[in-house]
């Protein structure tokens, strides 16, 4: 049982560090406004029209590297049901996008992108800690 918790802890930080650090790279390549205020949804949504793809590709980037590398890492440590760990991990990393899909407005076709790759690179994550 503790492998099985430590399997799922370890694959959430390594999923969350990804994200982290891969979109941190995004705001270096595209910085955003020095006085973006996020708590103002206005302001947010606004500038979200004025991104570039490439900025947006950074964050796809995150999402799915974050989700395959966690789930890997997940169904690697707890040895067994790899899909089922990868399942949890992409489950984590399906709910919290979703949440930043509904607090900060997106494209209707990064919102479709961010679900599908979330949900191909679990799957890839189970297959791949099978071998």
């Amino acid at each position: 049982m503790g492998r099985k918790i430590a399997a799922v802890l370890t694959g959430i930080v390594v999923a969350f560090a990804l994200v982290f650090v891969i979109e941190m790279i995004g705001h270096r390549v595209y910085p955003p406004p020095s006085d973006l205020d996020f708590t103002q949804p206005d302001i947010v949504a606004g500038y979200m029209q004025t991104l570039p793809a490439g900025a947006f590709m950074f964050v796809l980037a995150g999402f799915a590297l974050a989700t395959l590398a966690g789930g890997f890492v997940a169904a690697r440590i707890a040895r067994s049901q790899a899909f089922l760990f990868a399942g949890i991990i992409g489950a984590l990393m399906l709910a919290a996008t979703v949440a930043n899909l509904l607090m900060i407005p997106h494209p209707l076709w990064f919102s479709i992108t961010a679900i599908a790759l979330i949900l191909v690179s679990t799957v890839l994550a189970g297959r791949l800690a099978r071998r």
